[in-house]
Formats: C-alpha cells, sequence, structure tokens
C-alpha cells in the first residue's frame, strides 16, 4: 500500500489498484507510520506528498519487491521443470513403468525422465524426487501422501501344459501351502519370475501389472489379491506440483 500510495501520491488511486477502498488505504498506511515512528506522507489538500525519510526508502523497497518478484519466478521455474525424477522397483521399471514413461514422453516430447532404483526403499530427505513407488501395504509415514496404481490382484503365469506344481518363487510370491508342489527356482524379483515362467521353467505367481507385460503364449490366470500393492509416494507438497500431477494422472489412468 505505501508502495502504491507513492507512486500515484493519492490514496483514492492506490486503492483503486489494490481493490480496495481509500479508508482501508489510509489506515494500512498509519498503522504503518505508528509501527515505523516515520511519517511518509504530508496530507495536502487535494494530494500526498513524500515525506524526505519516505523519498529515501522507496528505491530500497522497490528493489525489496523486484528481488521478491524474482525469487517467486525461479520457484516457479523449477516447480515449471521439464525433468521428472522417479524411484522405482527394478523389475516394476522394466515390466510397467517404462513402457508408460515412453508413451508419456511421446505425447510431452520436451519432458525428461530420470529413473533410479527403488528396491531398498525409499528416501525423499536424502534424494532430490519428484514421485515414488512402493510395493507394500499402505504408506504410513508422515509427510507422505500415496495413491494407488492397483488393488493388489495377483494372477499366475506359465507356459501351456508347464507341471502346475512347478513354483517359481519370489519374495512377495505369496503361494498358498500345497502337499504337492515343489519350489524349482527361486529368484530376486516378480519381474525374474515373469522371465523365468516365460522360459519354461515353471508357474509363477505375479502381480497382475507385472504380468500386463507378458510375451505372448503365456497362460495368464486370476489368483487372488494379495497383501501389497503398488503404490505412487510423495511428500504432500509436491502433489501441487503440475508436472507430478500430470504424470499421476497418466500413471493411474494407464493402470
Amino acid at each position: 500500500m505505501f508502495d502504491a500510495a507513492a507512486r500515484h501520491l493519492s490514496f483514492t488511486k492506490a486503492a483503486d489498484e489494490l481493490a480496495v477502498t481509500p479508508a482501508a488505504v489510509g489506515q494500512q498506511i498509519r498503522a504503518l507510520e505508528d509501527v515505523l515512528g516515520t511519517v511518509l506522507f504530508k496530507r495536502m489538500t487535494r494530494n500526498l506528498e513524500l515525506t524526505p525519510e519516505a523519498t529515501r526508502a522507496l528505491p530500497a523497497l522497490r528493489a525489496g519487491f523486484l528481488q521478491f518478484e524474482e525469487s517467486v519466478r525461479i520457484l516457479q521455474d523449477a516447480q515449471g521443470s521439464k525433468v521428472l525424477t522417479i524411484a522405482s522397483p527394478r523389475d516394476f521399471t522394466a515390466k510397467w513403468l517404462g513402457l508408460r514413461l515412453a508413451a508419456y514422453g511421446a505425447a510431452n516430447p520436451d519432458m525428461r525422465f530420470a529413473v533410479e532404483a527403488a528396491d531398498d526403499g525409499v528416501d525423499f530427505t536424502q534424494a532430490n524426487l519428484d514421485l515414488a513407488v512402493t510395493y507394500g501395504p499402505t504408506p504410513d509415514v508422515e509427510g507422505l501422501h500415496g495413491k494407488p496404481l492397483d488393488d493388489g490382484a495377483m494372477v499366475t503365469v506359465a507356459l501351456p501344459n508347464v507341471d502346475p506344481a512347478r513354483r517359481i518363487e519370489h519374495p512377495g510370491s505369496g503361494w498358498a501351502a500345497d502337499d504337492g508342489a515343489r519350489t524349482v527356482l527361486a529368484v530376486g524379483d516378480a519381474g525374474l519370475a515373469l522371465d523365468a515362467a516365460a522360459a519354461g521353467l515353471g508357474v509363477a505367481r505375479v502381480p497382475a501389472l507385472i504380468a500386463s507385460s507378458a510375451p505372448a503364449g503365456l497362460v495368464v490366470t486370476p489368483a487372488g489379491t494379495g497383501s501389497a500393492t503398488y503404490w505412487l509416494i510423495a511428500p504432500t507438497p509436491q502433489w501441487r506440483q503440475a508436472k507430478v500431477r500430470a504424470i499421476v494422472e497418466a500413471l493411474t489412468r494407464a493402470a
């Protein structure tokens, strides 16, 4: 209000610029003068005049406003960055996420991606991440917000005529007990289990999202719901970023 009144030398014109009443401008200027212990304007009959103190202070004030505007511009430029940094489990990136990022990148050619491995968890305090994919129960971490990509659906995958008792194990496979079944192979993740099933080594039980990239010829059969779900997670403030909102919308739609 001080800046506007100083430029116009009128409380009325300052009020018009700021969409308030002239009385509101006058009250705020008087309050500012009381706080500073300095008179800023000489109230004339038809207009205002700046006091010498106000005249000397204005250049520094306006320089401060310009610096403030520049800092806001820098922050907005950062929010509008065309680089998305995402952490994701390796098998999920290979079997599902990578294909969707390629499609999103084709529709948004200015966007670039940096994908980091997230097999041992995600720490947003140690990594400059925009978004992460996790696999597990509902995220329960203070300050993080999550959105599920699926409902935890599981499927079995195998080549035709493979003995269903030949099981491929991996962390999270969640096979039900079966006296007639035997583990013929144990691997580190669902993506490797899918590859092993495609090679004819046995039957794998994997998340349905992972199996969406199953090679032609594999028999895919619903196998209930697991205890884990794929989640998109990020610190709550980051969900306000336009680029995060856009990729989350695209990925949830693709799922």
